[in-house]
């Protein structure tokens, strides 16, 4: 008996439909627009234009949902849309004076710094508050802070950071030590501004 060829059909019954791509996207994208809001708000600055960023990016997103594959790092898939949708419709647009708030920043952790920072160091900045956390971070250059911001509040690992921002791990790694190491530094000049902490040439002159 010769084999049965497949009937007409049976191949696209296994594509899925608008509406099973539609249901997809709901459960496994828009729980993330609150995330991906984060880090548009360290991109542009500006609230509106957070959002614009946003809705782009779920555009975008959406007409390429088809093309993912499930199962894969739609987190990462979906930063990574949004890096780019910055990269071609909005940075030769902000140029209007910078609002800066950088929320989650402030639960930048022990990865800011190196491990045997001196105890008057770690009293002097656990006496900082939110604000001075993000002022400090809002001084980042924009290459580092958004690195930063990956690593140490999203907590990607430098693979997935690489593709996102879409370039060498070399290089993610590079900015994260750099963005760490002037983040302390700043952390550091606020605590001193203060009063959290002493300069060591203070120390010196009074011992």
């Amino acid at each position: 008996m010769s084999e049965s060829l497949p009937k007409p059909g049976l191949e696209a019954s296994s594509t899925p439909s608008s509406e099973d791509i539609a249901a997809r996207f709901e459960r496994d994208a828009l729980p993330l627009v609150d995330q991906l809001y984060r880090a548009a708000r360290r991109y542009t600055r500006s609230h509106t234009d957070a959002e614009d960023l946003v809705q782009d990016t779920m555009v975008r997103a959406y007409i390429g949902f088809p093309g993912f594959r499930d199962g894969t790092n739609i987190r990462a898939w979906l930063f990574k849309i949004l890096n780019h949708t910055w990269i071609n419709n909005y940075r030769k647009a902000m140029r209007r004076p910078a609002e800066c708030l950088t929320g989650e920043v402030s639960d930048y952790g022990t990865g800011a710094a190196p491990s045997r920072r001196a105890s008057a160091e770690l009293e002097a900045l656990d006496l900082m508050g939110d604000d001075e956390v993000r002022e400090a971070f809002a001084q980042l250059p924009e290459a580092q802070r958004m690195a930063v911001y990956y690593a140490d509040v999203e907590g990607f690992r430098y693979k997935e950071i690489a593709e996102i921002l879409d370039m060498p791990l070399g290089s993610v790694m590079s900015r994260v030590h750099r963005g760490r190491r002037n983040m302390r530094r700043l952390l550091m000049d606020f605590a001193i501004e203060r009063g959290y902490l002493r300069r060591e040439s203070d120390v010196e002159v009074a011992a």
